[in-house]
């Protein structure tokens, strides 16, 4: 019976640790590759230059208190305000937003459903509103209640219309970095997915993925393939139907939306959990799709999607790596057959001193460095090792469909921001 235990132990715990190396490897490589200098696109300078005509749409439930900023945002756009309107889908709200909303300038859409509850309902309620109106438009962009958006976005989402882009993800940063270490977490988590995630995949002619607010999708795409994404995480349900469709997400990192982040822990795990729910559900419906279509199809786009959707087996295998290795490490004396197989030390040191080295660096050369962002730094490590339970309880609750809503607090403006 030793035997096979020994045997299982070794087998299990090399099986993790090569899982890491494979998926670790796979991103380091797009990552690289993602640096290297690419050419210009055309942006409708060679005379095929137009002014596309949008929809800017704002699912919000009960966000009374931050509604009036991104509208008024919106409104500062330097953009031709005949060429733009501005909705706000007050989705089961029983506080005032509503009055904040058509206050502050925005077109109202009531929507009241105790059943089907979430943002991706809400949006395809709202579509199927926009499709029958009189007034057409060539693309639709959505924004999260609580974010601000810089004045030049629609411009830089006309540039990425005209040169010939579908579905176009802004860049995502922060309104509130340094409010709690949570927020600062948070804060370099998206720096760092904005450089080695998004701008890497746009660079390679891979698909971006969608962040659930400041993108922008032509209304020709929602017409033929549909909205139709129900599960919790409904940015990233549409990224893999797209990617099924062939079509892939473009990433405009001059298009700058202020999110607001998480200020303590336990709103910070509930919606990370509620990531991980939908992330699981999602790979569930799209995994085996997408790894047939990267076979059949020699796909590299639904590769990457596929590799994507592994990301909660990374993260627990990550971690179960790490245990292994630090239990190896301190306890030198453990037999074997209870440790099992581990890496070399120096190997994970080596992981662990290029987390530490590359994460500055990359937030050196967006030009967010600040002191406080260096304290952070410190911080981040255990935010990122706190993925680990967060996963596993997301997987477990998979099933549960229950939108869990994130109360937004800091009415910040532009303007403060771009004052600072």
């Amino acid at each position: 019976m030793g035997i096979y235990i020994h045997l299982f132990l070794f087998s299990f715990s090399f099986v993790i640790q090569l899982i890491v190396f494979l998926l670790s490897t796979y991103y380091l490589v797009i990552t690289i590759a993602g640096w290297l200098p690419f050419p210009e696109e055309n942006t409708g300078k060679n005379g095929d230059f137009r002014y596309h005509r949008f929809a800017l749409v704002i699912p919000a439930h009960n966000e009374e208190k931050v509604i009036g900023s991104i509208v008024k945002s919106l409104n500062r756009q330097q953009y031709p305000k005949e060429l733009f309107d501005i909705f706000v889908i007050c989705d089961n709200c029983t506080d005032n937003t509503e009055h904040e909303a058509k206050k502050a300038g925005a077109m109202v859409l009531v929507r009241t459903n105790h059943t089907e509850k979430g943002k991706g309902f809400a949006l395809e309620w709202a579509f199927a509103r926009l499709f029958s109106l009189n007034r057409q438009y060539d693309a639709v962009c959505v924004f999260d209640a609580d974010n601000v958006v810089s004045r030049n976005y629609l411009n830089e989402m006309n540039k990425m219309l005209n040169a010939g882009h579908e579905v176009i993800q802004g860049y995502i940063d922060s309104k509130n970095p340094f409010d709690s270490w949570i927020s600062l977490s948070y804060s370099i988590a998206f720096w760092l997915s904005n450089r080695i995630f998004q701008q890497t995949r746009h660079n390679l002619g891979l698909s971006c993925g969608l962040c659930g607010t400041g993108f922008c999708i032509r209304t020709s795409v929602l017409k033929e393939i549909g909205w139709g994404v129900t599960c919790l995480t409904e940015d990233l349900e549409f990224t893999m139907k797209l990617i099924m469709n062939n079509k892939k997400v473009a990433f405009c990192n001059k298009a700058v939306v202020y999110d607001e982040k998480p200020l303590t822990f336990f709103q910070s795990w509930k919606q990370r959990k509620r990531w991980m729910q939908g992330h699981t559900d999602c790979a569930k419906r799209y995994l085996l799709k997408l790894l047939k279509k990267t076979f059949t199809e020699g796909s590299l786009a639904a590769l990457d999607g596929s590799i994507y959707l592994l990301q909660p087996i990374h993260f627990i295998c990550f971690g179960l790596a790490v245990l292994i290795t630090w239990s190896k490490t301190v306890f030198p004396s453990l037999p074997f057959y209870i440790v099992g197989y581990s890496f070399p030390a120096w190997f994970w040191s080596l992981i662990v001193l290029i987390q530490i080295l590359f994460g500055p660096l990359v937030v050196m050369h967006e030009k967010k460095w600040d002191y406080k962002i260096l304290i952070g730094f410190l911080a981040y490590p255990f935010y990122c090792l706190t993925w680990l339970p967060v996963t596993i309880a997301g997987i477990k609750d998979s099933g549960k469909k229950e939108w869990a809503h994130t109360v937004h607090t800091r009415n910040i403006t532009i303007e403060d921001i771009e004052k600072s």
